[in-house]
């Protein structure tokens, strides 16, 4: 497998991502978007990023926050994600720049792009679906669904799947039907999938409670969103 850093920019701000793809494929291949949690790109989103490449794709890891910028403060992460979140254009733009890096690498087949992301990174993925960039398939795990700029009707081209807890504090109901709700409005072709016993960052084994009871792995809900997004992603990218 062949990994490598990638410096690419939003405007003035310079970002460093990853790139993972497996270098024995000679053929061009999907490439998906892979976005952080809070907490800036750091081994979760890498390690998935190179999950993405045993599978096939080319994976690339974008830096939201530029410089690879490490957060360990709640307080402090909470800020900076909510400046994106709140700025639909921004993070929208944040996102297209490292697409558009993807898009660009040799042995990505630009025309079947897609994206995951996880909490934070969950929702930017799906504000490049309501954007209505083309792109085959979006997966958000345990990511926020409110928005400042829902979607409009015909606009989602993406295929959307939300994996999220049932018992997530941070997601509760309602926010979860007001987006099924958009979705539908949109006519989108979407799908979320409840898991119970689940509360947020179920895909990171790193989070164990200490800075959040919110914030708990779940290895099942982990293995089996991870299917789910792979059986996903086989039929979006389907010739």
């Amino acid at each position: 497998m062949k990994t490598q850093d990638i410096t690419y920019r939003d405007g003035d701000l310079s970002c460093n991502g990853f790139l993972a793809y497996d270098e024995t494929i000679r053929d061009k291949r999907p490439g998906v978007l892979v976005v952080h949690e809070a907490w800036g790109l750091g081994e979760h989103a890498k390690e998935r990023a190179k999950m993405l490449a045993g599978l096939g794709y080319v994976a690339f890891a974008a830096d939201m926050f530029g410089g690879r910028k490490q957060i360990s403060d709640m307080k402090e992460a909470m800020a900076v994600i909510g400046d994106l979140l709140g700025n639909p254009p921004k993070i929208r733009a944040r996102a297209q720049a490292a697409l558009s890096t993807l898009a660009s690498q040799p042995q990505v087949d630009a025309k079947r792009l897609g994206g995951i992301g996880f909490c934070f990174g969950g929702s930017t993925v799906l504000e490049l679906a309501r954007e209505g960039t083309d792109l085959a398939g979006v997966v958000s795990f345990h990511g926020g669904l409110e928005t400042k700029g829902p979607a409009v009707s015909g606009a989602v081209k993406a295929k959307v799947l939300v994996c999220t807890g049932a018992d997530d504090p941070l997601i509760p109901p309602p926010q979860v039907v007001a987006f099924e709700e958009e979705m539908r409005k949109a006519g989108a072709d979407w799908q979320v999938i409840s898991y119970g016993k689940t509360v947020h960052s179920f895909t990171n084994p790193s989070a164990n409670g200490a800075v959040s009871p919110a914030l708990l792995y779940n290895k099942s809900t982990d293995k089996r969103s991870w299917a789910a997004m792979t059986s996903f992603f086989e039929e979006a990218f389907a010739r």
